[in-house]
């Protein structure tokens, strides 16, 4: 990002603008309604303008790329806002089912591109900046990928946001207002170090402050029981501590339509910010200490948890947005009903994953404490109202918290939890009475832990999981007690990415081939590509989609060349391993490949090998020792081949720092091939392999997840398989797996392993990698070492389709052609049809 100062700026050449579109005397002529929502590009060029001199305070001279950036933001925002209004007020005139998505992250990525685009302004707003020799490209780097999620969570939340949009359906985001995000990741000697990620620093122009929608949010206290005026047992949560949450809410727009849907976030405050008696007492740190614990709340996305206070924010952290958006949600429900029988038919409350399971509880909570309904009729309008997503297979991410933490922040919630479980396990009791280990095993209070998913599922009318074979696994091994009794509850909506970001936006030059080609209709109906089959041996088209390709590298290795002070070859293999930093999804395995590459390579330099660079990115989270010491080893790794002037030309390895949205934006087009490489069994869906495909990379992947779909879509000769399958990978370690028995077995490997051990990629401490090394040899919770022989091989059958560009070019199109059922308009509409009951609305600007 560029400086912001005060000097002179990039606008001097737009003082011209004062005197165009009619106005007189050199100012511009400002005509409210149509300078704020007009189209046409003359009234487009004023808005800036306007924004410019009276939001930001600058004339064109001293303008900053900064100032334009808002400028042009607050013009677009305009545009939206319109179509807000009109929305929200379609939805209440219509009394509509709304959906509500509440989520610990929303992954959003820069909103002004995507919106100019959802307008159909974004080429409008090129022009008007090129005529004044700016470009668009630059002023959208001025935005800071909002800092609101990590990975395919908040990613797939963001593009679920968009598909709602597009599609017309009534839907709502709720999640919390992060100020710092989860950390900025730098690379200092190779070792991930985290900083704040201040991304609000500058503003955000996008987000509208609601404080006349304030929430009081209480924790902590007791709870007291007590007999009402007719007798009925009633429970009161007395000498709570209270803050506020306060939403800020961001438009959604569909694409090229006017239904303009809301994500609001939470921020926390203190609802005492000041304590004015003891600061005139001279303790002026205790003052606005109140205020300092409540913001804490939203500071940072998933703080640390290895500590007893780390665990008690997280759990803070989903009851604070959780609580706010169960009020939320009940407050705009009482505007149009009074009969909590119909809150179902008109709400439909979607958890992803079980960050907000206990919205369970508050929802019930609502509607005994507060509602006065009996315990039946609250826990059939929850039942119904509420579903859950699962997102993962392991079984450390199905989160638990302590008994004794919600016994002293969240009593009254521990005594529905409490009320809860002993019904359902009554229920269990009855449908298996000789059973004990079922009620065991089902229980949603288990000793000393809550089981968060478990009440997610006893609470919800749909568990769903994200791709065909997580469903399956969930109903035969990780839930499958709950699937043998509620069977009807369990389906599977395999996820599905925004075409509108990860193609139309992203990768404008693929979008424009494709277009020329079988016209725009696949933007909003992705399965349209399938057209493209017919170009699958055009030649012209392969030369093409090669030229589009070698565009987009030669701008990420730009990129690199900024970044990382790397020099790549642009014939090389682009191969591609960016996302979250974890074991199963065995970057090791990607590195160790490399190592074993590169000792081929220095054995047999006159071999013709095929020239490669591999990118690696993603985040590991603070407290994941392994994950960071992974991301070390592959620094070094890349530091030590990019250094040998062998290599050079041949074989290149480089890691993105402090990976994002506008980053993958920046990659995915540029990849040749896509790492899909976790286990088979442990990645739930991936919507990284579907971004790839989306963009022309072929596959290198396992069994896993939404991969199996991506291949039967796609084709098997045109997706590069290895690996054991989720059933091989159980049985072997139902066997008994040992990792030095496969290391032993595999001379590459076990050169590969000696070099690190060798200290030969860490001279300076030659035992660094020994926690990693002996992971390999004597745990290896992933089996790299089972599948390293197998990935091996398909790496070299990826080296010789590369030698033959046809083949390739065929392969690429039969990708392309075969990605739209992984559209998120498809998950979407099956969500809307099949569990949530919701219909689309037609948003009208007349």
């Amino acid at each position: 990002m560029t400086t912001h100062t005060d000097e002179h700026g990039p606008l001097e050449s737009m003082e011209s603008l004062a005197t165009r579109g009619g106005g007189g005397g050199g100012q511009p002529q400002i005509v409210v309604e149509d300078d704020r929502t007009g189209m046409h590009p003359v009234t487009l060029e004023r808005a800036v303008l306007d924004h410019l001199y009276y939001t930001c305070m600058k004339d064109p001279p001293s303008a900053t790329l900064l100032n334009v950036y808002e400028a042009v933001a607050h013009a677009t925002r305009d545009r939206l806002v319109q179509r807000w209004i009109r929305t929200q007020r379609a939805y209440y005139e219509q009394n509509v089912k709304r959906v509500y998505y509440l989520s610990a992250e929303f992954l959003m990525g820069r909103a002004l591109g995507h919106n100019l685009m959802s307008l159909g302004a974004y080429d409008t707003a090129r022009e008007l900046l090129g005529a004044y020799g700016l470009e668009l490209s630059h002023i959208l780097e001025e935005e800071n990928d909002p800092g609101l999620g990590n990975g395919g969570l908040g990613r797939l939340a963001a593009c679920f946001l968009d598909s709602m949009a597009t599609l017309g359906y009534p839907g709502y985001g709720y999640g919390i207002r992060y100020e710092f995000g989860i950390f900025e990741q730098q690379i200092r000697d190779g070792w991930q170090v985290e900083r704040g990620d201040a991304w609000l620093r500058y503003g955000n122009p996008w987000e509208i402050a609601r404080p006349e929608y304030t929430v009081t949010v209480n924790m902590y206290g007791r709870i007291e029981e007590k007999l009402d005026d007719h007798g009925r047992l009633r429970v009161h949560w007395v000498d709570t501590t209270r803050l506020l949450g306060v939403p800020y809410d961001t438009p959604i727009a569909g694409y090229g339509n006017n239904t303009v849907n809301t994500l609001r976030l939470w921020r926390a405050r203190a609802s005492k910010e000041f304590n004015f008696d003891v600061f005139n007492d001279g303790d002026y740190r205790r003052a606005v200490e109140d205020k300092a614990d409540s913001e804490t709340i939203s500071k940072v996305l998933y703080p640390n948890d290895e500590s007893a206070e780390g665990r008690e924010l997280r759990l803070k952290q989903q009851y604070f947005f959780v609580c706010c958006a169960i009020h939320d949600i009940i407050r705009r429900f009482r505007k149009t009903e009074s009969d909590f029988d119909l809150f179902p038919d008109k709400a439909a409350i979607q958890l992803n994953d079980t960050h907000p399971a206990i919205a369970v509880a508050e929802l019930m909570r609502v509607l005994i404490d507060v509602e006065a309904l009996e315990w039946e009729r609250a826990w059939d309008i929850t039942q119904r109202t509420i579903a859950y997503t699962n997102h993962t297979l392991l079984p450390e991410a199905l989160e638990c918290w302590p008994v004794a933490m919600f016994q002293r922040l969240l009593p009254r919630h521990l005594s529905i939890i409490t009320e809860i479980n002993r019904r359902f396990l009554r229920q269990v009791q009855i449908s298996a009475p000789t059973d004990e280990g079922r009620r065991r095993r089902m229980g949603i209070i288990d000793a000393d832990q809550i089981r968060m998913a478990h009440l997610a599922v006893v609470g919800s009318h749909s568990v769903n999981g994200v791709a065909q074979l997580h469903t399956d696994l969930l109903r035969s091994h990780v839930l499958k007690d709950f699937a043998d009794m509620f069977g009807h509850k369990f389906n599977n909506k395999t996820n599905g990415v925004t075409p509108r970001r990860w193609l139309l936006l992203a990768n404008r030059r693929l979008a424009a081939a494709i277009t020329a080609r079988i016209g725009t209709a696949w933007i909003t109906d992705l399965p349209q590509l399938a057209a493209l089959e017919r170009y699958a041996d055009d030649a012209e088209f392969h030369g093409e989609l090669a030229a589009i390709k070698r565009e987009n590298k030669a701008e990420l290795a730009q990129l690199i060349r900024e970044r990382n002070r790397v020099d790549v070859n642009l014939d090389s293999i682009f191969d591609t391993q960016i996302k979250r930093l974890h074991q199963y999804k065995r970057q090791l395995l990607n590195c160790l490949h490399i190592i074993a590459l590169y000792q081929a390579m220095k054995a047999d330099p006159g071999a013709p090998w095929v020239p490669r660079t591999f990118i690696f990115g993603g985040k590991a989270a603070p407290g994941y020792a392994m994950a960071k010491l992974h991301i070390k080893l592959i620094n070094d790794v890349a530091t030590t081949i990019n250094d040998d002037p062998a290599m050079r030309g041949r074989l290149n390895v480089v890691f993105l720092a402090n990976y994002s949205v506008s980053l993958a934006e920046r990659a995915i087009p540029a990849t040749d091939v896509s790492e899909q490489i976790s286990l088979a069994g442990k990645e739930a869906s991936g919507t990284g392999n579907m971004k790839f495909a989306m963009n022309g990379a072929l596959t290198v992947g396992t069994l896993d997840g939404a991969n199996i779909e991506i291949r039967e879509a796609v084709g098997a000769d045109n997706f590069f398989l290895f690996g054991m399958n989720a059933q091989q990978a159980q049985e072997l370690k139902d066997r008994g797996y040992h990792s030095g028995e496969f290391i032993e077995r595999s001379p590459r490997l076990r050169s590969a392993l000696e070099l690190i051990a060798s200290g030969f990629f860490s001279p300076d401490d030659p035992k660094r990698f020994d926690p990693v090394l002996h992971d390999m040899w004597h745990n290896d919770p992933f089996m790299v070492c089972a599948d390293f022989d197998a990935y091996v091989a398909c790496q070299e059958a990826v080296g010789v389709a590369y030698r033959d560009p046809t083949r390739w070019a065929r392969m690429v199109v039969h990708n392309l052609a075969h990605v739209g059922r992984f559209s998120s308009d498809r998950t979407i509409r099956e969500y809307a049809e099949e569990i949530w009951g919701v219909k689309p609305v037609q948003i009208s600007m007349r």
